[in-house]
């Protein structure tokens, strides 16, 4: 089953007189528990494309379908509701709520879709024991690590069971050792079915991905397939 397909999908921004074609005539399919990383030099179109796949931005022109629907023309209420139902963030620097505990944090994607609070707080915990942070529920961002912190942006990510989550350069502000961890995350919650598209400047991290797509100027310039160069957990 195809998660993504782009036909022809293309976003251009309008600097004054002059038109930045940031995606031209993309297309593109991802099949649902794939793994597929985005590379490209700055500016090929990277973060943008990302942006369109996360409903964050829409497309100037083409189609997007995401799990069959095509989103490319919603309504900003639409793709609100498609950004906390179906899709799951991780930015490279977290995005947690300063205010709110480890828990909370988590539970802030069932806030906003009406999860009932004894649902959200027992689906929280098990996020947490998931990435391995039992031990720091009641936390603040403050007191946590790096690595620790984006542990609490995936588990945060998982709260709706989206049907594809999103990485921005999630090691991009980590030391190697808390990057190694967080990529064994993905890639476990991978093996399990999910559903990962990353973009990364990082070779190293993107070989461990089933497919590396290429952009330059906007375009395709290649797609690499194989087998992924994954570590065993320790």
């Amino acid at each position: 089953m195809a998660i993504v397909e782009t036909q022809k999908l293309s976003k251009t921004y309008q600097m004054g007189s002059l038109e930045l074609h940031a995606l031209r005539e993309l297309d593109l399919t991802l099949e649902a528990g794939e793994y597929v990383a985005i590379m490209g030099p700055s500016g090929s179109g990277k973060s943008t494309l990302l942006n369109v796949l996360g409903c964050l931005d829409r497309p100037s022109c083409g189609v997007y379908r995401l799990g069959g629907e095509d989103v490319s023309q919603l309504t900003d209420d639409a793709l609100s509701t498609i950004r906390g139902t179906r899709l799951g963030f991780v930015f490279q620097s977290y995005n947690l709520i300063a205010q709110l505990n480890v828990i909370e944090n988590i539970e802030v994607p069932m806030y906003y879709q009406g999860v009932g609070e004894r649902r959200s707080r027992q689906r929280a915990e098990e996020l947490a024991q998931l990435v391995g942070l039992s031990d720091r529920i009641n936390h603040r961002p403050f007191e946590l690590s790096g690595g620790q912190q984006q542990r609490v942006a995936i588990a945060r990510a998982l709260a709706n069971d989206p049907l594809m989550i999103l990485a921005d350069e999630p090691t991009g502000n980590l030391d190697t050792a808390s990057g190694s961890d967080i990529l064994r995350i993905l890639d476990d919650l991978n093996q399990q079915g999910k559903t990962l598209v990353m973009v990364t400047h990082d070779a190293q991290v993107a070989k461990r991905a089933e497919r590396v797509i290429h952009l330059r100027d906007g375009q395709i310039e290649r797609i690499e397939q194989h087998k992924p160069a994954r570590q065993e957990p320790s």
